[in-house]
């Protein structure tokens, strides 16, 4: 270890940077929110750190550096242009035993300014030691997207019942105690935006401090989105790596998948056309079951949990039953795909309306709103429709939309195997059985689908190659032609 990390307390205490331009603005403004009474020596100042002095902010000594500079400070920074101003702070404050940072020149330091994830009272400092700052920027930004804001909240809130903790939970048991509150559902509720509730059930396991835990557990719907993990939210992540057991749809993507927490255990629940493996009634009852033997249950579902998800269904009965549940929303795939597919839903020269359709078929018959639905200037999307696809068909032109009307499919849309199908309301029955399309697919019908030859940017063959989501400006695989 070739620094020691440490945390200085500069509150109210002097501190000096030498320089005036946008370097030293950057490192001013770091001493100032860590509490530090801030003097600037330079000849001139940039405009915003002219600002910050006029503001009262910090002060400024309008010359050259001087050693008398450096009397009763306790921390130095010196982010001038002139290397020998810079080399002249370093030794005169290594002579005095004052901690000093020149800016990217680690050889003359006493210390070193990291790369800073700030949650507070929560505070992260990353370091590669000088050597790579960049590297650590890069480091600190992977971070800041695993460690939501509100870690700062949960902080706050153990300091305000710290006192109470030790005084109310022995010293054996206070470890536990601690982790069960930050790491269960009082820290989850925090997290949540639930804080009122956080606090009243923090009061209530240290009434019950002297009693076996609560075993009821929680429940988190979350959205998966529709295959490209990059797309999931930072709480999806995290609730996902913290889970104990996952309960999973087929529509979720092995990508998505491998994201859960490694020794989660998996079960599978996902529904296919006339292949349940579990009927939604037993998936309801195994949430509840699961969450009252105390688990952290993830229930993962593609796409969002409230877009034809049955996710209503399922807190109905987790709110019956009392079992705390949150939902986190994800992109539905109709967002996710028609972006990838370079279709947007809506565009004011060709759309002024959107509206997401199921096309799952009941007794073999497509019962829908056919009236609605073929109007023009609006874009239709169709969930599950392709054993319908000639249904929609006959359905939209019988109530008065042109044959010609642009159509698409977009199979395994934001994925590495995405291809859009292109074709036209007339022809599109018959361009899903040539090119065999399968599940998951969806469907958009409308006068935008024609942007996709000119808007598609998501390139699946750059994407398998690379692992990534693919590059900007580049077509998409096997497309169909507007006929």
């Amino acid at each position: 270890m070739e620094f020691l990390p440490i945390f200085l307390n500069l509150r109210q205490r002097p501190a000096l940077v030498v320089g005036g331009g946008e370097v030293a603005l950057r490192k001013a403004g770091l001493l100032t929110e860590a509490g530090a009474q801030v003097t600037v020596v330079a000849p001139e100042l940039c405009p915003a750190l002219a600002e910050r002095v006029r503001d009262g902010a910090c002060a400024w000594r309008q010359r050259r550096f001087e050693a008398a500079d450096l009397d009763g400070v306790h921390v130095v920074i010196a982010a001038t242009d002139d290397a020998a101003v810079n080399a002249e702070v370093s030794r005169l404050c290594q002579a005095r035993a004052l901690p000093v940072n020149v800016v990217d020149q680690p050889a003359l330091c006493g210390f070193i300014m990291p790369a800073i994830v700030d949650r507070a009272p929560v505070l992260i400092a990353l370091s590669t030691g000088g050597s790579a700052p960049v590297l650590a920027r890069l480091l600190r930004g992977r971070l800041e997207s695993l460690i939501p804001a509100t870690y700062g909240r949960l902080a706050t809130l153990a300091a305000e019942f710290r006192a109470r903790v030790q005084a109310r939970v022995p010293t054996p048991r206070r470890r536990a105690f601690w982790e069960r509150v930050l790491g269960g559902a009082i820290g989850e509720a925090v997290l949540a935006g639930r804080e009122a509730e956080a606090r009243a059930r923090f009061e209530q396991a240290l009434a019950d401090a002297d009693t076996p835990a609560d075993a009821c557990g929680e429940v988190y719907l979350v959205g998966g989105g529709p295959g490209d993990p990059d797309l999931l939210t930072f709480r999806a992540l995290r609730l996902m790596q913290q889970a104990d057991v996952v309960l999973y749809d087929r529509l979720v993507s092995p990508a998505v998948l491998e994201l859960v927490r490694r020794d989660a255990e998996r079960i599978n629940v996902g529904k296919a056309r006339s292949d349940h493996t579990l009927p939604q009634e037993d998936i309801n009852t195994l949430l509840v079951r699961l969450a009252k033997a105390g688990r952290r249950v993830l229930r993962l579902k593609g796409g969002d949990p409230f877009i034809f998800g049955r996710g209503g269904e399922e807190i109905e009965t987790l709110a019956a039953e009392g079992i705390p549940f949150q939902v986190v929303p994800g992109i539905t795939a109709a967002s996710g795909c028609a972006s990838y597919a370079g279709i947007p839903l809506t565009h004011r020269d060709h759309a002024q309306a959107c509206v997401f359709v199921t096309g799952h078929m009941k007794h073999g018959v497509l019962d829908l709103n056919w009236t609605a639905l073929a109007q023009p200037r609006q874009t239709i999307v169709f969930y599950m429709g392709l054993h319908g696809i000639e249904q929609i068909r006959d359905g939209l032109v019988g109530h008065g939309l042109s044959p010609d009307t642009p159509a698409a499919v977009v199979e395994q849309g934001t994925t590495a195997q995405q291809r859009v199908h292109v074709a036209t309301l007339a022809t599109l029955p018959e361009r899903v059985r040539d090119a065999g399309i399968r599940p998951p697919s969806l469907i958009i019908v409308g006068s935008v689908v024609s942007l996709h030859h000119a808007l598609a940017w998501f390139s699946p063959t750059a994407s398998a190659e690379r692992g990534t989501s693919g590059s900007p400006n580049s077509s998409s695989a096997e497309r169909g032609s507007l006929t």
